[in-house]
């Protein structure tokens, strides 16, 4: 009994479509899912993976099959027979990638809003200067294009509020935040939605947005560290802790050049740009260490810029929270003990240097 090649057809197709989506959720190539927010962009994810396994099956299948089915038989010396087309077959081959990348566009756009990438009053709210109005469509165009990529550029004037500098003077009310940020030498540069030119802000999900986050961190990249500091408590760290559970809010942004705040396993990714204030919210659900990774080449020690974030109870946070403000307390009464006199930089150094032989000018000089 001969199967039709309808049922053949028929019952292949379920074989991959069951083979792609049991690979789809099983591929086991990303990291452990530590945060609230991973969810959704493994869900994106093993979609994509899910449609490209079948398509790669589809189309790999009907090669080899091709290859053995029409292979040149022994003495076989004709030419194969001429095939101009067939336009059913063209047009199926066309609308369905079409169809497949406008449905992960719309999923993609989805994700990206509902952990805050996206926010329509921005734009909508955008100044856009007379000047650009009367550009021909083209310069507009290039100049949009130039904006998008030069992100320390800052924008035209503006009465508009300078939301840069406002986060900025916000952060720099800390005392921690101010001793490690050089904020008084870059300028805030001006947030202008229309053409591209912003403060990032991702992982706000809009059920939260315009709630404080229980937690906030500021967060300073510099060549090729990472400065964490938590807000009216002084505390300054070279790595990251939270609590388990507590959505966190990193304020950030870079000294000198451009890096990127990365956590895998958060599957959240933003930059630190000098000059403006972006902003990042996690909320983590799983306890552990966790790399933190510059993801934005930095300079030649680039890929030594690395961190940890630790993921841990409430009760262990709060724990290390008053170990920090013990050992910043004991620190300043080591210096106070060892400077009883309150001696300026170079009235106290200055047996030591003169020791090694540099002159009090010198001294002068480097510490200004």
């Amino acid at each position: 009994m001969k199967i039709p090649s309808s049922i053949w057809t028929l019952l292949i197709g379920i074989v991959l479509t069951l083979a792609s989506l049991w690979y789809g959720q099983n591929h086991g190539l990303l990291p452990t899912a530590a945060s609230d927010e991973a969810v959704l962009v493994d869900g994106l994810f093993n979609s994509m993976m899910t449609v490209s396994v079948g398509i790669f099956l589809i189309v790999e299948g009907v090669l080899i099959y091709s290859v053995f089915k029409y292979r040149r038989r022994a003495g076989d010396n004709e030419d194969g027979p001429p095939v101009e087309g067939n336009v059913p077959l063209e047009i199926l081959w066309t609308a369905i990638p079409a169809i497949i990348v406008i449905g992960i566009s719309v999923y993609s756009f989805d994700v990206y809003n509902e952990i805050g990438g996206f926010d329509p009053h921005a734009v909508h709210e955008a100044p856009i200067n007379q000047s650009s109005m009367n550009m021909p469509g083209a310069a507009f165009a290039q100049r949009a294009g130039t904006a998008l990529a030069a992100t320390l550029t800052d924008t035209p004037p503006s009465n508009a509020p300078n939301l840069n500098q406002e986060k900025s003077d916000e952060a720099m009310q800390d005392s921690a935040t101010a001793a490690v940020r050089n904020a008084d030498q870059i300028p805030q540069l001006r947030n202008a939605p229309g053409v591209g030119s912003v403060a990032p802000t991702l992982g706000s999900s809009p059920d939260k947005a315009g709630q404080p986050a229980s937690l906030a961190v500021n967060v300073t990249g510099l060549q090729y560290a990472w400065i964490f500091t938590y807000p009216e408590t002084g505390i300054t760290t070279g790595e990251l802790h939270v609590p388990i559970g507590r959505e966190v809010q990193i304020n950030m942004t870079a000294n000198d050049v451009i890096h990127a705040f990365w956590v895998p396993e958060f599957r959240l990714k933003q930059d630190a740009i000098p000059g403006r204030q972006s902003e990042i919210r996690f909320t983590p659900n799983k306890v552990g260490d966790y790399a933190l990774i510059c993801a934005e080449l930095c300079g030649p020690y680039h890929g030594a810029m690395r961190s940890q974030v630790v993921v841990e109870s409430q009760e262990n946070f709060d724990k290390w929270m008053q170990e920090q403000l013990v050992a910043s307390h004991e620190t300043l009464n080591q210096a106070v003990a060892v400077n009883p006199a309150n001696l300026t930089p170079d009235e106290f150094l200055a047996p030591y240097t003169k020791e090694m032989g540099i002159q009090p000018e010198i001294l002068h000089q480097v510490h200004k």
